[in-house]
């Protein structure tokens, strides 16, 4: 009887719970949800086509108009066409780039000014933040006071 019961058990497991851990099966999609007709070949190739265009233009610096018009529009308004042409100030990544060309004697300064720009960036977010709060537990402290203060009256109030 026991030996029945055990494989029933063992029996059980290996069909539905095992089968459960090793393919999950998903949940159902709630009641409000409709679903989308399946895509034609021909729109999965205009899909991947348009999606590779974009992924290939992402790795151009300045990728232009095209995939971001909304950035564009302020320089077209104030006439300041000469976005592209304008003269920029070398990235850390290209500095850093140019002293390890030059070797270490180079390169251990301009990591140095990366670092100390990184931790004077982290001082200067974490005493903002301090300030914030200690503002903040001053407000609170101050309507602590102000609802102190105004309870006594009340209360004086009550008894009259």
């Amino acid at each position: 009887m026991k030996l029945k019961v055990v494989w029933r058990k063992v029996s059980d497991y290996v069909r539905y719970d095992l089968k459960e851990i090793a393919f999950p099966s998903s949940l159902p999609d709630p009641p409000n949800i409709k679903k989308r007709r399946k895509l034609t070949w021909k729109e999965h190739y205009l899909v991947v086509k348009e999606a590779s265009r974009l992924y290939a233009a992402s790795w151009v610096r300045d990728i232009g108009p095209d995939l971001r018009p909304n950035d564009y529009k302020d320089y077209e308004e104030n006439g300041d066409k000469s976005h592209g042409n304008k003269e920029k100030e070398p990235s850390t990544l290209e500095d850093l780039a140019v002293a390890a060309r030059g070797g270490m004697e180079t390169l251990r300064p301009a990591l140095q000014r990366v670092y100390m720009t990184k931790a004077s960036s982290y001082r200067d977010a974490l005493k903002s933040f301090i300030q914030g709060y200690q503002e903040g537990i001053q407000q609170v402290m101050e309507r602590k006071e102000e609802s102190n203060s105004q309870q006594p009256e009340d209360l004086s109030k009550k008894s009259d």
